[in-house]
């Protein structure tokens, strides 16, 4: 058995699968990316583990909102064992994005494959707002 000083806040497994490819702040992202194609946006947002039942999307105030839960059950029959280190994601997270007032639900088409929710919408001439207006900052 090997001896090892301990410091606050060190955890082992922690710090071996500190590397990027492990990074624990990026994996409950929706990472998205937006283009624009012609007369429409397209949207692509990486969902991956999710299935197609786990995600809403939904419209409301000019906001678009895609919101992904995930609650698989954890299998606790085996109790010989506990988990040393855990990464797969159990929870729910949501993004939303401002599409403006005047798209409505039969705007848009929604696909899911392979972990990803593709999303395409129209673009339609956004309120312009008359003056800017700055908060000054003390």
């Amino acid at each position: 058995m090997m001896m090892m000083p301990r410091r606050n806040n060190f955890d082992l497994f922690d710090e071996m699968f500190n590397d990027p490819f492990f990074t624990r702040g990026e994996n409950k992202l929706m990472k998205t990316d937006i283009k624009e194609k012609g007369d429409k946006y397209l949207l692509e947002v990486d969902l991956p583990g999710y299935e197609k039942e786990d995600i809403k999307i939904e419209i409301e105030d000019g906001y678009l909102t895609v919101h992904a839960n995930m609650n698989k059950n954890i299998d606790e029959s085996d109790k010989d064992s506990k988990f040393v280190h855990k990464e797969r994601y159990v929870g729910e997270c949501s993004r939303s994005f401002y599409v403006g007032e005047d798209i409505s639900e039969e705007d848009i088409k929604a696909k899911f494959k392979n972990g990803t929710l593709k999303l395409e919408l129209p673009k339609k001439e956004m309120k312009k707002l008359d003056n800017k207006k700055y908060i000054e900052i003390e």
